[in-house]
């Protein structure tokens, strides 16, 4: 592929690969542009509908921004019921209206099997700007949700998954980080990255090798969804999980200290709609602190940022 010319106002473009492309377009605005689609994971059209908006709308509050419109990318059956789709559009405009925004239009194609999601606009302060790259040695890591839903939906397409269970998840994943976002900027942070398909270990991965740094985390102290555990422990596997097993169960990338399976899994479980992984400077952390309750967002820490290289997860 040849090498563009990259203009002074693109902010983060493919050189970066952060979590959404940033285009200034005036002084001390800039434009926040993401997409996202994938097939259902749950039987809810509604649900699937919310699940993908709060999913595509996630990158732009990873950079600190906020939600200006979306505009849906949608592939349905020509044999499937137009009502499904409807339902589907009405929890992915409901769950847009959550986030004070709009879905101002969009596309549809005939396809196979139904697809869903998002291209997203959205706004950002440049100096309040999160990226992956910003961590530093002595953060404290933070992750605002979670983790399991991989393992969770694909217990509930073998019809294994117990049904409180996939309820938690399909709350899990509806749930915005408009709030999250908001604390980190209130806390005057400048690292962050939202937790999803690469897993936990795979976006820690990211953000060490771009900061130029070492992770360490507590497996121990990762929060997880009720009944994932019992999924791993029953051994499921699939596409992504096994794909993330591949390439980051990698000791130049991630180090696994004494993890059992189970928990291995957990770790790189593939996420739909997770939460923020945040590095706290230690000066901040008061901040951090009373900016978490004023959002009301519910958070864990789960390890710290150190000199060196790589991810090392310990029990």
């Amino acid at each position: 592929m040849r090498a563009q010319r990259t203009p002074a106002e693109l902010l983060v473009g493919l050189d970066v690969s952060d979590d959404a492309a940033v285009y200034l377009v005036a002084p001390g605005t800039a434009i926040v542009e993401t997409l996202d689609f994938f097939p259902p994971i749950v039987d809810d059209a509604y649900a699937s509908g919310a699940i993908g908006a709060a999913n595509a709308m996630s990158d732009v509050y990873a950079m600190g921004g906020e939600v200006l419109f979306g505009l849906n990318i949608a592939a349905w059956p020509e044999d499937a019921p137009l009502e499904q789709l409807q339902r589907l559009f009405q929890g992915a405009i409901d769950k847009v209206a959550e986030a004070g925004a709009v879905v101002a239009g969009g596309h549809t194609v005939i396809d196979r099997e139904p697809k869903y999601g998002m291209a997203v606009t959205g706004r950002v302060d440049p100096e309040h700007m999160l990226l992956k790259s910003r961590l530093r040695a002595g953060d404290a890591l933070w992750l605002t949700k979670a983790i399991g839903t991989g393992l969770l939906t694909t217990a509930h397409k073998a019809g294994a998954v117990d049904a409180a269970d996939l309820a938690s998840a399909i709350a899990s994943m509806v749930e915005l980080n408009r709030a999250a976002a908001r604390a980190v900027i209130d806390a005057e942070l400048h690292a962050a990255t939202d937790v999803t398909g690469f897993g936990l270990a795979g976006h820690a991965h990211e953000m060490a090798e771009r900061s130029g740094i070492g992770i360490r985390i507590r497996a121990g102290a990762v929060p997880l969804l009720p009944g994932a555990r019992t999924h791993a422990e029953a051994g499921i596997s699939f596409g992504g999980l096994e794909r993330n097993q591949q390439f980051f169960d990698d000791a130049a990338r991630v180090r696994f200290a004494g993890l059992d399976p189970a928990t291995k899994a957990l770790m790189l479980d593939p996420q739909t709609s997770g939460g923020l992984l945040i590095g706290v400077p230690r000066p901040h952390a008061d901040a951090w602190d009373r900016a978490r309750k004023t959002h009301g967002v519910n958070a864990s820490q789960i390890g710290e940022v150190v000199e060196g290289s790589g991810v090392t997860f310990s029990a």
